[in-house]
């Protein structure tokens, strides 16, 4: 048990394959078919739990989470397999977890939901004792809501795409993934609407773009349909679909109005078909962004680990 403890302190939250993208085919199942029959070996457990989650059209992060707490519950319990394991192995798990590591009471709970998928949807052992594991009991926290003076001191101290971004995230009501995962054709600049896709709980929505960001946007998409135009000369400017588009479409991926809306920087090597794609702008960008324009407006709530409402946080 200690050393299995040792194993899960150094493991990392990251599943045993390569995850797809949100937008991405399944990389799983490119892994399956690219042997024979005959070739073709059992999937393994994470395997099969990343088959499970993705059938039920769990989001990456979430697969991602899952299958890291999957993984971490195994080297705890010294690599034994949870066939082999029950309510005694999961309860001490969820204890270490919380008197041990520390973890809040929304961690905790996202753990023991990763455990009972694992046993109730993957293994198959519909267990009585699965149901009457007590959860942790979350804090009712206020959020932290800014003024409008406070509002436009941040943004005034912004610049450049992290700017247009976060006044978006204010205006438009976005949530930080909605934002950063937008595409040319999702915003319409003459009915002034953002169309959102796949949202929290796989829900379309639209919203509205304000005036206001009307012509700051008409310049960054100019800006960024230039840089497009450029990779398409040097034999890129292909992104990732979702699902199978790409296929149905072939030419659809090298389409302006598939691009994401804030690119990257940097290009990426896609390991199933080996060209070489931008990904939209990675959310952390915009987090230390915002929070660098926070410290230097002087808010002092910027020194506490508290979610600011209307601002970027992990949602």
């Amino acid at each position: 048990m200690p050393g299995g403890r040792q194993e899960m302190a150094r493991a990392t939250h990251a599943p045993y394959l390569p995850l797809w993208g949100r937008h991405t085919c399944c990389h799983w199942f490119h892994f399956m078919g690219s042997t024979s029959t005959s070739e073709r070996r059992p999937p393994r457990l994470l395997e099969q739990v990343q088959e499970a989650l993705w059938l039920r059209r769990y989001s990456p992060r979430t697969i991602r989470a899952y299958t890291g707490w999957i993984r971490r519950f195994i080297l705890f319990n010294g690599k034994r397999h949870p066939r082999e394991m029950g309510e005694h192995e999961v309860t001490a798990f969820l204890s270490h977890l919380a008197t041990e590591n520390h973890v809040s009471a929304s961690t905790q709970n996202q753990a023991l939901a990763a455990l009972l998928f694992l046993y109730s949807e993957v293994l198959g052992q519909g267990l009585e004792w699965l149901h009457d594991l007590v959860r942790a009991k979350r804090p009712l926290r206020r959020p932290v809501v800014l003024s409008a003076a406070e509002v436009a001191d941040v943004l005034n101290r912004m610049q450049g795409t992290a700017r247009l971004m976060a006044s978006l995230l204010y205006g438009a009501g976005l949530r930080l993934a909605e934002c950063s995962s937008l595409r040319v054709k999702d915003v319409d600049l003459v009915r002034r609407e953002i169309l959102l896709r796949d949202g929290k709980g796989q829900r379309d929505r639209v919203t509205v773009l304000p005036e206001a960001l009307v012509a700051e946007l008409e310049g960054h998409l100019a800006r960024v349909r230039v840089q497009h135009e450029r990779d398409l000369e040097a034999g890129q400017g292909r992104v990732a679909l979702p699902d199978a588009l790409s296929r149905k479409y072939p030419n659809a991926p090298a389409d302006w109005a598939w691009q994401w809306l804030f690119p990257a920087a940097r290009h990426y090597l896609d390991r199933v078909t080996g060209e070489r794609r931008r990904h939209h702008l990675h959310p952390t960008v915009l987090q230390r962004a915002v929070k660098g324009a926070g410290q230097a407006a002087g808010i002092e709530m910027w020194a506490e680990p508290v979610r600011v409402q209307g601002w970027p946080s992990s949602t």
